[in-house]
């Protein structure tokens, strides 16, 4: 395991990033959820790393990564991965995103197509503004005192009640990243899910692609899954039976349908 690193996008921002696996192994990058860092994905690594060399990183207003004042958009954040690749001399990739990672790894595939070999998009939407009130979400994390009311909402947002109704380690480890995530670096990337619509775009998605998605998931539901893996030609769809966070809940399931989709039998 090696430690955090960083480097500097084109427009100044440092992004947090790691690698982990073997040096000779295929690329797999790893993209957090909103309000979290890419230690939700440290459960993950054990399994995953065995097969693939693992690049994490903390979404730009996330973790360790800068959080500039304003409003983000959804080809900044991609353009961010590119640029990350780009610094690593790493060509092409397999590429996991999880929630508002999911969001950055459409635009890959619409807009980076020569970067990602495999992509698989987990618990995620191509389009939620007309759904939630962003706007809304921006203003009252921008004003509020502390995060405690804003990480009770993602927790009941991400886990199922069984989790919550009894001290749950996983669940304080969530808590916290959402605790400390900067104010101003989750307003920002609402505002970039504010303004993206992919639903038409990722019809020009040519990677070979799964989408997983969680039966019980009330932010990005299962109809969202249903409907991107009916827009890109050839996807695979997994509902697995669990929330939001199911790289947690449904850890074994869901790192062996990952696995054996990154890992076709010949």
């Amino acid at each position: 395991m090696s430690g955090d690193q960083h480097f500097t996008t084109r427009d100044g921002c440092r992004i947090a990033y790691r690698l982990d696996g073997p040096d000779n192994r295929p690329v797999l990058v790893l993209s957090n959820s909103i309000a979290t860092n890419l230690h939700m994905w440290d459960r993950s690594a054990p399994a995953l790393s065995r097969s693939f060399r693992l690049l994490r990183y903390d979404t730009r207003g996330h973790g360790g990564s800068d959080a500039p004042v304003g409003a983000y958009s959804m080809d900044r954040l991609g353009r961010d991965m590119v640029e990350l690749l780009d610094a690593l001399a790493i060509d092409r990739a397999n590429f996991l995103g999880l929630s508002l990672g999911g969001f950055i790894g459409q635009w890959l595939g619409i807009f980076a197509p020569e970067r990602i070999d495999r992509l698989i998009l987990s618990n995620t939407a191509s389009h939620l503004a007309s759904e939630l009130p962003f706007d809304d979400q921006i203003r009252a994390v921008l004003a509020a005192s502390d995060m405690d009311g804003i990480a009770d909402g993602f927790m009941r947002n991400w886990f199922p009640a069984t989790m919550l109704a009894t001290p749950n380690e996983i669940v304080d480890a969530f808590r916290n990243m959402v605790l400390t995530t900067p104010p101003r670096g989750l307003a920002g990337c609402y505002a970039a899910l504010r303004d993206v619509d992919l639903r038409r775009a990722i019809s020009l998605i040519a990677a070979p692609t799964l989408v997983i998605g969680g039966e019980s998931d009330t932010v990005t539901r299962a109809s969202h899954s249903e409907a991107i893996a009916a827009t890109i030609a050839h996807a695979k769809l997994v509902l697995l039976s669990g929330v939001h966070i199911l790289n947690v809940e449904q850890a074994d399931r869901f790192n062996s349908e990952v696995l054996s989709f990154l890992q076709p039998a010949p």
